[in-house]
């Protein structure tokens, strides 16, 4: 039996070496929390932790509402996930998650909070448990999913996957490296040239794009693009030029909409224009997909059937997976696929890979990505990898470490932890502090698979402001 004991939030202010644009924010800096459980599972106290950023205009994206108040509302539905955790007792760790989130999305649809929100709180409890559990079966996150030591039950989350488990969809060998798919902001400089000497950061790492390429021996980009068609073509025109150059041609691609449009007609009259540039004739077949273009507002209702679009690229919902059923109605509708992130859930994440699995055993080409929260370690970032890798995601977008640098801002004992425990993901800086240590364009994770749940335990949150949970 498992139940809740005890439970600590702590919280670390994070400022970026750059701005990223996304959407309709820019990111300068941003709160990270960790969320530390413990739990009592077979009688005996496990400790799990969790960590995320806390990104203002992602979970909603309201352009009225101020960043700290939606900075609240992600702490307020931490607290109620949090809250309902302690009244469970469950016989395993899904059973567990399942009445979590019953509980969680009831609270939410009260509270008019949606569901992309409300159960970001949920995926915080879960990745915790998930940590404990692994710790307290003295195993790791592949075995316990290919041998069902949590007792996910698949049946119950995608009907057409029931007498099934894990195992049966999911990759015998996780791949323990992974491509870095490189984001492309809106505002992030294309070349060298473009960065100002205002703007220009000196902390070892690269900055534009050409330099990032050089650096880390870049394969894999997530470019970003908007609504400003004119602003798209020549954007477009000065990355393919790069990527030709730098990447001799060897690359591949994906686009990111951020939910810029609000018409399905307007965005396939935009891609059309795009697809049909003479300049970008040798860019478009490195193209992978295009990630979530429609706002979420209509991403999923029916005047986004993409039936009408019968010679489109691959197109996946992101922020739109929000639910147990969004992944099937975007299968409907003709999307190809969907995006993981451990903030949308893990046994979610786990179904949807086993649904689109199952689908393209039946020869359909469906797609699942893994994409990125910004994401940064020591616990976040290394989770996710773990995941990404578990699903059989080999083109995965990192960001937090372009976006920040490495882990300079985590206390020193962390800073250490890491590179003792995880020195294949990581390395030293010229600086001294831990970075992400991508090389031909790819990390490894063997450190990541081999931990309980991709980090090593034993992390103190010692010098972190602890934020209360009532």
């Amino acid at each position: 039996m498992i139940h809740l004991r005890d439970a600590s939030l702590y919280r670390l202010q994070l400022r970026a070496r750059m701005p990223f644009r996304y959407g309709i924010v820019t990111m300068t800096e941003v709160p990270h929390v960790f969320l530390n459980l413990t739990f009592e599972i077979d009688g005996q106290p496990h400790s799990g932790v969790a960590a995320d950023h806390l990104p203002p205009k992602w979970f909603t994206k309201d352009p009225n509402r101020a960043l700290s108040d939606e900075i609240d509302e992600m702490l307020v539905v931490i607290r109620a996930a949090a809250a309902f955790a302690r009244t469970l007792r469950a016989a395993t760790p899904f059973q567990f998650w399942r009445e979590l989130y019953a509980a969680q999305a009831e609270w939410g649809r009260a509270h008019k909070i949606p569901p992309l929100l409300a159960h970001f709180g949920t995926s915080l409890v879960e990745r915790a448990l998930i940590d404990a559990a692994c710790q307290a079966e003295k195993t790791t996150l592949a075995v316990a999913l290919h041998e069902n030591r949590f007792g996910v039950e698949l049946g119950a989350l995608h009907a057409s996957l029931a007498g099934t488990s894990p195992r049966d969809w999911l990759p015998a060998h996780p791949p323990e490296r992974v491509f870095a798919r490189h984001t492309v902001g809106l505002l992030d400089p294309i070349e060298e040239a473009d960065i100002t000497p205002a703007d220009r950061v000196n902390d070892g790492l690269p900055q534009s794009l050409a330099a990032c390429v050089r650096f880390y021996g870049l394969q894999h980009f997530k470019i970003k693009i908007d609504v400003d068609l004119t602003r798209a073509r020549e954007r477009l025109k000065q990355i393919a030029t790069v990527l030709t150059r730098e990447c001799a041609g060897g690359y591949a691609f994906s686009l990111d909409g951020n939910e810029s449009f609000r018409e399905p007609a307007v965005f396939a009259t935009q891609m059309r224009a795009l697809l049909a540039e003479p300049a970008l004739k040798e860019f478009w077949p490195k193209l992978i997909f295009i990630e979530q273009p429609l706002h979420r507002d209509v991403a999923l209702t029916p005047a986004a059937d993409w039936s009408a679009w019968p010679e489109r690229p691959p197109i996946i919902i992101d922020e739109s997976d929000a639910e147990i059923g969004s992944l099937p109605a975007a299968l409907a509708l003709g999307y190809a696929g969907t995006s993981h992130k451990n903030c949308k859930g893990i046994f979610k994440g786990v179904a949807n890979a086993c649904l689109l699995a199952q689908r393209r055993a039946a020869g359909d080409p469906s797609m699942l990505s893994g994409e990125d929260l910004t994401n940064v370690g020591p616990v976040a970032l290394l989770q996710d990898l773990a995941v990404q890798s578990i699903l059989g995601v080999t083109s995965v977008e990192r960001n937090g470490h372009h976006y920040f640098a490495g882990l300079a801002q985590f206390p020193a004992s962390i800073q250490e932890h890491v590179l003792a425990h995880h020195g294949d993901l990581y390395t030293r800086s010229a600086a001294g502090w831990p970075r992400l240590d991508v090389r031909e364009g790819k990390i490894a994770l063997g450190s990541v698979l081999r931990a309980p749940f991709g980090c090593a335990p034993g992390l103190s949150f010692d010098g972190m402001e602890s934020v209360s949970l009532v």
